[in-house]
């Protein structure tokens, strides 16, 4: 079995992807949902699968308890869903960790560039193309070797938001079993 830990900052949208999907899976288990935010709507949706959740700090992060309750769940992997930290060494050299960006990267990525928006940059460009990348996390922000993309037409009256809604599909439809298929492939049970 692989163990799964999601951290959310917001909502947890994907995250709910996440725990739906895997739900009845013999093979891999989320085991905990963190978030940095208290009241973080994952947390509630963690309840809901009657998954375990924490609430940390920017200095339980930094710090190590983050990867300390990590460990004491037997984390093999990290998925994060819209968490908007840039992750420390010291997770990055302990778990493999996956991230969702709602563009195709390298463009409209890094710093600042989340959620909205995203997709607000991508309207004031011009593009009739966006999508989603997933991608493996390292030290900066969204430049992680990229694992999956996929895109969707844009209709040039979209709005930022109907952009966001065409992206999340593709993320809600794609995050979960990218996640399983790099599970698989990279980590040895």
């Amino acid at each position: 079995m692989i163990n799964l830990a999601i951290l959310a900052s917001g909502s947890g949208s994907n995250a709910e992807a996440i725990m739906k999907y895997f739900e009845k899976s013999e093979k891999v288990h989320v085991v905990a949902v963190l978030a940095n935010k208290p009241d973080a709507l994952v947390l509630e949706r963690a309840k809901k699968y009657g998954v375990e959740t924490m609430v940390f700090n920017k200095k339980q992060f930094m710090g190590g308890e983050v990867s300390g309750f990590l460990e004491s769940k037997n984390v093999d992997i990290i998925a994060l869903a819209g968490f908007l930290w840039l992750i420390p060494e010291l997770l990055i050299e302990k778990f493999p960790i996956l991230n969702i960006h709602p563009a195709l990267l390298p463009k409209y990525g890094g710093k600042g560039l989340y959620g909205i928006h995203v997709h607000r940059a991508v309207k004031e460009a011009g593009d009739l193309i966006s999508g989603m990348t997933i991608h493996e996390v390292n030290k900066n922000y969204d430049e992680g070797r990229i694992l999956f993309q996929e895109s969707c037409d844009l209709d040039p009256s979209d709005r930022p938001e109907d952009i966001a809604s065409k992206v999340l599909k593709l993320e809600h439809k794609n995050y979960p079993r990218v996640i399983e298929d790099y599970a698989f492939k990279n980590i040895k049970k």
